[in-house]
């Protein structure tokens, strides 16, 4: 659990690195008080009274922002809602130790169970990161958020968030809001899990992906578009959105668009090589036959498309789509974003000062006098050795420390 401290925090890693330099600086000390960082400066002298911590070997760096998870398990999707929601209790744990103080939780298909878990958080009734919620993916019937079509033909019981045409878009929206949305979600593409569609599918027009957004902006909420082809993306530009999530199949073209329009790209790059990576394991795969189909089928286009976020002038934004995958697994798009050309300054704003201002938090993703005292130490430097992101050693998240192992 983790420990309050009512006395001053005077913070002694080999190296801190504020979330906006190009590199860490050494014979720093962060001071913290009451749950913001007071002060950056001459570790040697802390205050009088003052708690000091040593972080031998260790880089102090903003905790960790994750701008795409699904904290609920999708497998348990039909099961009863207590249990789907008890699903995400070792998740936000394995992804609090990560170092990932903040999460974007991006919704599951059905209920707005997301929410109950941020404010679950913020009350102390379970450890985790700080969650925005995206309720639910809202969608078209037949399209990736359309979880079990063959009860609804059969039934007429539908899973997941369905909205066609724009009174239904519109409603859907609005109820979201009224379940305490942070952000919206909605499928501009299909995608690769999808039980009826393909990556390739651009389900929701133009009149209305432009109508949910305008719905969302008039209750004063962002937008992320599921989106992996030029014409999902070019769709969800127009209408206005915040952020693109994934966008893997797109061209040079769309990264181009999205940099003019100030559109931050979440590219989850990890997710897609975990599923690449393991298209000949057939006990992988197992039950999930047409997942794989879809990967072989685009394997070619995604890794050529992995490449091509490094070299535009897109604002990225870290994030991963863990529950695709481990939780306890998404530093390593870390590594990934760096294998496919991203420079490692570049991917570690991603995750903090690019990531707090995709989530219109400045308070969050820096070590700066003011900020909120989200703190985590990594052994090694992560500039000389991206795979430092994976040894965390120390979690601090709002003046509070959650891990320690030192």
């Amino acid at each position: 659990m983790s420990e309050h401290s009512h006395q001053d925090v005077l913070l002694r890693p080999d190296r801190v690195w504020n979330g906006v330099d190009d590199a860490p600086v050494t014979g720093l000390g962060v001071l913290v008080r009451d749950g913001l960082v007071a002060a950056v400066g001459d570790r040697a002298q802390p205050p009088a009274g003052a708690l000091v911590v040593d972080l031998p070997g260790c880089t102090l760096t903003p905790g960790f922002i994750d701008c795409h998870v699904h904290l609920l398990d999708e497998a348990a999707e039909t099961a009863p809602a207590g249990y789907q929601l008890l699903t995400a209790v070792p998740a936000l744990r394995a992804l609090l130790d990560g170092g990932f103080t903040t999460v974007r939780d991006l919704g599951s298909a059905h209920l707005p169970l997301n929410v109950s878990l941020a404010r679950a958080v913020d009350d102390g009734l379970v450890e985790g990161p700080r969650v925005l919620a995206a309720p639910n993916i809202l969608s078209p019937r037949s399209g990736h958020g359309d979880k079990e079509p063959d009860l609804g033909q059969r039934y007429g019981t539908e899973v997941g968030t369905l909205a066609d045409g724009a009174e239904e878009i519109r409603r859907a929206v609005r109820e979201q809001a009224r379940a305490g949305a942070d952000w919206i979600k909605y499928a501009g593409s299909g995608g690769f899990s999808s039980p009826v569609d393909s990556p390739s599918s651009v389900p929701y027009s133009q009149e209305e992906v432009n109508t949910l957004v305008a719905t969302a902006g008039d209750l004063g909420l962002p937008c992320a578009a599921h989106a992996f082809t030029d014409e999902a993306v070019v769709r969800a530009v127009r209408a206005g959105v915040r952020s693109v999530e994934h966008a893997c199949l797109a061209t040079d073209t769309s990264y181009a668009l999205m940099a003019r329009q100030g559109i931050y790209l979440v590219p989850t790059h990890y997710a897609q090589t975990y599923f690449l990576d393991r298209l000949d394991d057939d006990d992988f795969w197992n039950g999930s036959a047409t997942m794989r189909s879809q990967y072989r089928k685009y394997a070619a286009a995604l890794r050529a498309g992995l490449l091509r976020p490094a070299a535009s002038k897109v604002r990225v934004a870290f994030g991963t789509d863990a529950g695709m995958f481990p939780h306890a697994e998404n530093w390593r798009e870390f590594p990934t974003m760096l294998a496919h050309g991203i420079t490692a300054p570049r991917a570690l704003r991603a995750a903090t000062t690019v990531a707090a201002d995709l989530l219109r938090r400045p308070d969050l993703g820096r070590i700066t006098t003011g900020a909120t005292a989200d703190l985590i130490a990594l052994h090694g430097d992560p500039f000389e050795d991206i795979t430092a992101t994976g040894r965390v050693r120390f979690v601090m998240k709002g003046g509070a420390v959650h891990r320690r192992d030192l």
